[in-house]
């Protein structure tokens, strides 16, 4: 049986952030129930841990001498793509310090859900990393260290029984990896809890947590295999989509959705679905052996190499379907908003921006993290950049021509990554522009200057907000959810 083998990169990067401005007023859209999964209470507390966690750290970092001995967590965070572990480094007492000398990170693909042919190999794709925690967990403390694994949108993809046997293969392995761990403690997260969890840790580190509702900073992921929305609203909306949250004496109202299969990696294999169908209809229908279909998703001059990337090799596993290269950004992004709103026949809200899902009317500023951050570090963007940047610079590059003009000017690239970027940056502009009403423009002032100088310190806390079961109960403060 063939096995996919993990992939190992070196000290994993901190996730980044690009800071986009606030939509304009729009009228209110109607509402009615869209079900979203419950969280646990498990879920809760986790959360809880999450943000007292990031509050007595950064106080600890600070003002508190470090007396107390070196303790060690391990957290695998498994997301669609591959699997990153961080090894934690810190100094247990009644406010928890970090060690950030001793805070190491390495990810390995591919990730979890590409097991699903073979699950019982998806805990040997974790292997490498628990290795790379052993080299730097002093062995005496491995008994006393715990390790957990969250996985997210790519196992949510799955049935449940194959994600399921895809996790029990990894508790097997955690079981014998010499940390302590409980099976409980390998999890799947909602796409809601994911995206509350980063809004906590931001507006921990932008220093808005604990303030007025207006002053907070929402929170769009776009993931490999789903995008996260949340941000803390006054507008009434659908009880399944409200998420309250106290912190002290302050209550949020967070908007908290995660649109499975709009990822940009998933997306962009549901794209070439989309593209391809009408050349699979003719040749069933014409009894004919070879078809051709436009994809103005991809520069011109390139040459179709099945396999190169998992997307194309999954749409393209016919030879006798061939992508023709075209390169048309305004064509792509067009096929873009077809794929976003797809599904918005059953929409039964007075208006639905992605799919049937409701989502109110952005409020604030907004934090664009994780492919959005990618895409725009590519282009060579800065964080003050409009969309309109954006879409200048994917203009010229899809336009551009691959292979005389694009490979020589790219050569550092994997050839595989550099195909995606005609499409990531219209699918960024039509699902923050065209779906979600981010302006391309937007020349009023804001809090921007201010909130983008601890870029480390925010790259550094939203990688580590997965590290969520600490007991802090002694803190200052803690958040609670409230159950509704």
């Amino acid at each position: 049986m063939h096995r996919n083998k993990a992939r190992v990169e070196p000290r994993a990067q901190a996730l980044e952030q690009t800071l986009i401005p606030p939509p304009p007023p729009a009228a209110a859209s109607k509402m009615v129930a869209q079900r979203q999964r419950s969280s646990s209470r498990s879920s809760r507390r986790h959360l809880a841990g999450a943000v007292v966690f990031l509050a007595t750290t950064a106080f600890a970092l600070l003002f508190l001498p470090r007396s107390s001995p070196l303790s060690y967590g391990i957290v695998i965070d498994a997301g669609s793509t591959g699997s990153r572990v961080h090894v934690i480094a810190y100094h247990a007492g009644a406010l928890t310090q970090l060690d950030w000398s001793r805070t190491y990170s390495l990810k390995a693909t591919p990730g979890l859900s590409s097991f699903a042919a073979d699950p019982g190999s998806g805990g040997l794709s974790i292997a490498p990393l628990l290795e790379f925690a052993r080299r730097h967990v002093p062995r005496d403390s491995w008994v006393h260290t715990e390790v957990r694994l969250m996985a997210t949108a790519g196992l949510r993809l799955l049935d449940i029984a194959t994600a399921e046997a895809v996790m029990e293969s990894c508790r097997e392995l955690l079981r014998g990896s010499g940390f302590r761990f409980q099976d409980q403690w390998a999890t799947i997260i909602s796409g809601a809890d994911e995206g509350i969890y980063a809004w906590v840790a931001a507006n921990y580190a932008l220093g808005t947590l604990g303030g007025a509702r207006q002053d907070t900073t929402g929170i769009i992921e776009l993931g490999g295999a789903s995008i996260q929305v949340t941000f803390a609203t006054d507008k009434p909306m659908p009880q399944e989509f409200s998420h309250v949250l106290k912190f002290g004496d302050i209550t949020y109202n967070l908007y908290s959705h995660s649109f499975l299969h709009l990822g940009q990696n998933v997306a962009y294999e549901s794209l070439h679905d989309l593209l391809s169908t009408p050349a699979l209809e003719s040749m069933s229908t014409h009894l004919i052996h070879q078809a051709t279909y436009k994809d103005p998703c991809t520069p011109k001059g390139f040459s179709r190499m099945v396999g190169l990337v998992k997307p194309l090799a999954s749409v393209l596993e016919s030879k006798n379907i061939i992508a023709h290269a075209v390169g048309n950004f305004s064509e792509c992004r067009s096929v873009v908003r077809t794929l976003l709103h797809k599904g918005q026949e059953e929409c039964i809200y007075h208006d639905c921006r992605l799919g049937a899902a409701f989502v109110p009317d952005l409020e604030g500023r907004f934090l664009a993290t994780e492919n959005f951050y990618h895409t725009s570090k590519f282009f060579g963007l800065r964080s003050k950049s409009f969309l309109s940047d954006l879409m200048l610079a994917g203009e010229q590059f899809c336009h551009g021509d691959w292979s005389s003009n694009i490979k020589r000017k790219y050569r550092s690239f994997n050839e595989g990554e550099l195909l995606l970027f005609c499409f990531s940056s219209a699918y960024i502009v039509a699902l923050l522009h065209d779906a979600l009403k981010v302006p391309m423009d937007h020349n009023r002032k804001t809090k921007s200057d201010r909130v983008l100088g601890p870029i480390s310190l925010i790259s550094k806390l939203l990688r580590l907000f997965w590290y969520r079961t600490w007991r802090l109960e002694r803190g200052r403060h803690m958040i609670t959810r409230v159950n509704r």
